[in-house]
């Protein structure tokens, strides 16, 4: 069935309406480069003439389109798969497109931010629309050529063809269409005859990619510019006392020596000299009289989710009243570390300040927000301020914040020159920002063999903003239900980190309903199914997720994985969880090597709905299964005396390519609009591995990262 649309609205309107897929298509690639190294467009597209559709498309005399990305490819592969969603409605061949990298451009997109897995499900109306609403022009413009009513024209691989079969390149007519009245009523295709959409397409910077072509940030440099390294405090909680910089301005290379606030910045005529000029810095720090460690937190935390001040986010019949009146209440709390993002390509942005203007380059997740806190910084207008993006070389939340752009905006005005900031990577790991020690307590009343009553509190270092989803599952399950939440106000910068809300939450709650299912004596699979039969037909506004479509992935995932009939050595751990409106179950296998678990494969059913670029998601979906086992497995950081305690990769824990499990993925295939896919695989993981572990050791985990707990319950190996 085909879907139409009556805008109606102006060209200018249609601009900025169609802008809202800002949820961004990214960074610029040449598609006839992505199979062999030496390929080279058909055309030269710098000399090509070009009629502008709108914010998003540009087509050329010879018919080749352009496609500009407005928003942060941080490696989730929206810079192929959203302009697939405009080609697939101007219905012209991909080979025919190439994509552009746009840079921040408030007027003409919106959303300009790589966060949340909402790119995809933003864009997916407005992206469709844009391309349909251009294909509908060039038909028009056809149409008026040959003196045809336009409803007897089709498109297809950029070609219009009326009732005759005459046919027009969109090439031919692009300055017509271009000149046209926007339509008052646009066709989508009907998704059957997707013929872009639903096929896999490399990510259209794999040539440049694997070459080593400047595509990020660590690649750009400019003539005149300095490479600017950066001393930082050693310890959240101190600050700079006086430095001492003889030794340093004495290196050959070292061009200049800058203090800003609590930091002084080196610069060289490049990285590794910087480094050496900030180590020869001889720097004196003064402290806080209190420095927060690891110990005091576990200690603060446990007296939080024992203390009464509490902030309610839902609450439903009476906890108390359930818990009263039970057979029995089970009581579990959940801990997890503090965890920073480790993105492969270290922090780093351009600068250049001048009276004019201020110039900023770099791998950005927010680039609206970061050129307005630039502005404010510098006391400058906010169209002084221009940010162009590249591509990044991991986000995970990281480069939400944007503090490595205000560093480099501040060292180039007062050095008056361009700079560009590097961190290393015992920078990157040191000076913040992280995912926050966090405990849950979950409390469940039983009575007459039934969940009467479930009571969740959190408790997190700083602010719990990142912490409880209270209306996902299992809320509107159980008829008493609480969500409580507290934090504790920490010098130790935290915020937003892969799966925001739900990367150790999820662990937490699905943990607990398996132990739940063992006490009870019931199935573990049929507890979570009956639960989610409360919740059918619900008239509450509030619950999120649905428990049709969560239903159906958990029975997926049964069938799928092989429930219940492992070969003999292996043990199987059940998940199921939704965040970022996507519907994911998932099933471990562990087995015993010299006593010690390891997860050999996960089976993983999304229900994510129409996807795009298949071969773009399953990467999503792998990296997101593997990044969840690894830290559930290993990540950890600890504080003494407020200096992070794990400053590179020979302290800190990741995942080894021989510990990454075999990742089987199936989706759900039902025709609904895409939703999030970055990040929901990651939260289910954790719980499908402890539970699998539970059944092949014996043992309940109820801290992460689970080898160092594990070793502390019983020897391994």
């Amino acid at each position: 069935m085909k879907n139409t649309l009556s805008p109606s609205f102006s060209r200018r309107s249609f601009i900025k309406t169609s802008a809202l897929a800002g949820g961004g298509m990214l960074i610029g690639f040449n598609l006839f480069q992505a199979c062999k190294p030496e390929a080279k467009p058909p055309v030269d597209i710098s000399q090509l003439n070009f009629n502008d559709f709108n914010a998003f498309i540009k087509i050329a005399d010879n018919g080749m389109v352009t496609i500009f990305s407005p928003n942060p490819e941080i490696g989730q592969g929206v810079k192929t798969s959203m302009p697939m969603i405009i080609a697939e409605e101007l219905d012209v061949s991909w080979d025919n497109v190439h994509v552009v990298q746009g840079a921040l451009d408030t007027k003409n997109f919106t959303r300009q931010v790589a966060g949340g897995s909402q790119s995809i499900r933003f864009g997916w109306e407005s992206l469709r629309q844009t391309g349909a609403t251009a294909r509908q022009m060039l038909i028009n413009a056809a149409a008026a050529k040959w003196g045809v009513d336009a409803s007897s024209c089709k498109t297809e691989n950029g070609t219009i063809i009326n009732a005759n079969g005459d046919k027009l390149s969109y090439g031919e007519v692009v300055k017509e269409a271009a000149a046209l009245e926007v339509p008052e009523n646009v066709t989508l295709k009907d998704p059957k005859d997707f013929n872009i959409i639903g096929t896999d397409a490399s990510n259209v910077d794999i040539d440049k990619i694997i070459t080593g072509k400047p595509l990020f940030g660590l690649d750009y440099k400019e003539e005149g510019m300095a490479y600017a390294v950066v001393l930082r405090p050693p310890a959240f909680g101190k600050k700079l006392e006086s430095y001492d910089d003889a030794a340093t301005k004495a290196i050959s290379g070292v061009q200049d020596v800058v203090r800003f606030g609590d930091k002084v910045a080196v610069l060289a005529k490049d990285t590794w000299t910087a480094m050496k000029g900030k180590k020869a810095l001889e720097a004196t720090w003064t402290s806080d009289s209190k420095l927060e460690n690891t110990e005091a937190h576990d200690k603060i935390l446990t007296d939080l989710l024992n203390g009464k001040e509490f902030k309610t986010m839902r609450a439903d019949g009476d906890v108390k009243k359930a818990f009263a009146a039970a057979d029995q209440v089970i009581e579990r709390t959940y801990e997890s570390p503090f965890l920073p993002h480790n993105c492969m390509e270290p922090m780093n942005f351009f600068a250049d300040v001048t009276e004019e203007k201020v110039r900023l380059v770099g791998p950005i997740q927010t680039p609206a927000g970061t050129a307005r806190r630039v502005a404010e910084l510098l006391e400058r207008e906010a169209e002084d301020v221009s940010v162009e993006m590249t591509r990044m070389g991991g986000g995970f939340g990281r480069r939400l914040y944007g503090d490595f752009a205000l560093e480099a905006a501040e060292i180039s005005k007062l050095a008056k020159r361009p700079v560009k900031v590097v961190y290393s990577r015992e920078d990157d790991m040191t000076a913040g920002i992280y995912r926050p020690s966090i405990k849950y307590r979950i409390s469940a009343s039983v009575k007459d063999g039934k969940i009467t009553g479930y009571h969740l509190k959190e408790a997190s270092i700083n602010s719990n903003m990142y912490g409880l989803i209270p209306n996902f599952f299992p809320a509107g399950a159980i008829e008493n239900y609480q969500v409580d939440v507290a934090a504790y106000d920490s010098k130790i910068t935290t915020g937003a980190w892969r799966a925001p809300y739900t990367n150790f939450l999820s662990f937490a709650e699905q943990s607990f309903f398996d132990e739940l299912a063992e006490i009870l004596e019931v199935d573990r699979i049929k507890l979570r199914l009956d639960l989610l039969q409360k919740v059918k037909g619900t008239t509450d506004e509030r619950i999120q997720y649905s428990p049709e479509r969560l239903e159906n992935v958990i029975k997926v995932a049964v069938e799928k994985s092989g429930w219940g009939n492992a070969k003999e050595g292996v043990y199987q751990g059940f998940s199921a969880y939704y965040c970022h409106n996507t519907h994911v179950a998932e099933v471990a296998e562990v087995e015993l090597e010299n006593d010690v678990p390891v997860v050999k494969k996960v089976t993983c059913i999304v229900d994510c709905g129409i996807v795009v670029n298949p071969l773009g998601a399953k990467n999503q979906i792998e990296g997101g299964v593997i990044d969840g086992v690894g830290h559930a497995m290993y990540g950890d950081l600890s504080f003494k005396d407020g200096e992070p305690q794990s400053k590179n990769f020979d302290k800190y824990r990741l995942i080894r390519i021989n510990e990454t499990p075999i990742v089987e993925t199936h989706f759900i295939e039902n025709g609904l609009s895409p939703t999030g896919l970055g990040e929901p695989t990651l939260p289910p993981a954790g719980a499908a591995v402890a539970n699998a572990i539970k059944a092949a050791k014996g043992i309940r985990l109820y801290k992460q990262p689970f080898i160092k707990h594990m070793k502390a319950k019983a020897p391994l190996g």
